[in-house]
């Protein structure tokens, strides 16, 4: 079994940047793929970043490029998203997800998800 928790989300203004983090426990395999996606209301979930826990072979929605950023920890079983200069069209559930993947933007390949935690970004 693998356990995704997801922390820091909350209310920011346009501009501003928040940190969002996602603690891994159980067994995680050294191929597995650790990703971001975001769901706003009415609007079907999103891929946002992916990572390997090595740290090799990032990417990134076009929406966020230059903008985020996704890093991982595999001696904590943590990964990171850096989110900088946000937008009210951020504004979303933030979920984290990983899984031996072959598609990293696509929902239906992870086999693990998080419950979520919500970002607001004000005009």
């Amino acid at each position: 079994q693998v356990q995704l928790v997801e922390s820091g989300g909350g209310l920011v203004q346009a501009g501003g940047s928040l940190r969002l983090s996602c603690a891994a426990s159980g067994r995680i395999f050294t191929n597995y793929v650790m990703a971001w996606f975001r769901q706003a209301p009415g609007k079907e979930r999103e891929f946002v970043a992916g990572i390997r826990w090595s740290g090799v072979s990032t990417g990134y929605a076009d929406s966020v490029k230059g903008r985020f950023t996704i890093s991982s920890d595999s001696a904590k079983n943590t990964v990171s998203l850096q989110m900088n200069s946000l937008k009210p069209e951020d504004t979303a559930v933030y979920y984290c997800a990983t899984g031996s993947v072959l598609v990293r933007t696509s929902t239906r390949e992870y086999d693990y998800w998080g419950q979520g935690t919500q970002v607001t970004v004000n005009s």
